[in-house]
């Protein structure tokens, strides 16, 4: 299948290769050049525009937006549609507000473009090597790009969730519960920290992570973290919300529902911008070691 990846950052790079990887012929862009080139060295068909990208198909068109959430993707939605034709698809694969996809999808319906919303999840390894895909949309539509969402994810790790917005509402969920559980992570070790033990925290995390009711992915990264950095002496405890805790806090109040593990996890960040703290060095190792996440060096 032919698509477009706009966008090649961390994550939109490696869904290119691994889609190039099944067999689908990709056109790549991104306001980065370099990137352009990198992923035209690897076999896609480098773009040097929006329009550009259009102009690279001679049948239907599948977009796929790979930026972040909020202006960028507000832009990069605008500009694309304008070159697209009715029956086109736009693909959604950032952490965009549920809200504003609904939005979206309404506003390329006018134009007879179809609108499909990716949640993303699995990190930079997961999109190179088996996301885990949540994706909305019209069902028709997304029966007709499945094989893409097939193939980018490990095995039973796509979902088709329902209507418009649905899979970012999955995503943003799904971030809400990783704030909390990271943050229960934090604690712990920090607690560990201020013990009269001399532990080996990479040494905990591994024995943790076999066997143990905490085992998790979390953990592995957790046990890589301290092994580059034993007591992460290099980094600084300030950990960055990008929204999706935030939105799932609000949404929790919205629908009146209690989630206060997950509304103290985003206190928690805000807090860790002010004071320095081992559970925020913690965290912001663990965002670091699955998204790639900028830490604060602590010179």
């Amino acid at each position: 299948m032919k698509l477009a990846i706009c966008g090649l950052g961390k994550m939109g790079m490696n869904l290119a290769l691994n889609l190039m990887e099944h067999g689908h012929e990709i056109v790549a862009f991104d306001l980065d050049e370099n990137l352009v080139k990198e992923a035209a060295s690897h076999g896609a068909i480098p773009a040097s525009s929006l329009e550009d990208v259009a102009s690279k198909f001679d049948e239907k068109r599948i977009i796929w937006m790979m930026v972040p959430a909020g202006d960028a993707t507000e832009s990069v939605f605008t500009q694309i549609s304008s070159y697209l034709t009715a029956d086109d698809i736009i693909i959604d694969g950032g952490n965009a507000n549920y809200k504003d996809t609904i939005r979206r999808y309404e506003t390329a319906k006018e134009s007879g473009i179809n609108y499909i919303d990716v949640g993303t999840s699995g990190g930079t390894e997961g999109a190179r090597h088996g996301a885990c895909t949540m994706v909305g949309g019209d069902e028709d539509v997304v029966k007709e790009a499945e094989q893409i969402f097939v193939d980018v994810s490990i095995e039973n790790g796509y979902l088709y969730t329902g209507k418009s917005g649905s899979g970012h509402f999955v995503k943003m969920i799904h971030n809400g519960i990783e704030y909390g559980m990271m943050q229960a992570m934090g604690e712990g070790f920090d607690i560990l920290e201020a013990s009269p033990y001399d532990f080996n925290y990479e040494e905990i995390a591994r024995v943790w992570n076999h066997g143990s009711v905490i085992r998790s992915w979390l953990m592995e990264l957790m046990q890589d973290a301290f092994a580059a950095d034993p007591n992460l002496d290099e980094i600084k405890g300030i950990v960055h919300a990008s929204g999706e805790g935030k939105w799932t806090v609000e949404t929790a109040l919205e629908y009146e529902v209690a989630a206060p593990v997950i509304a103290m996890s985003l206190m928690a960040r805000n807090r860790s911008l002010e004071t320095d703290t081992f559970s925020g060095k913690v965290v912001a190792s663990l965002r670091n070691q699955f998204g790639g996440h900028a830490v604060v060096s602590n010179d």
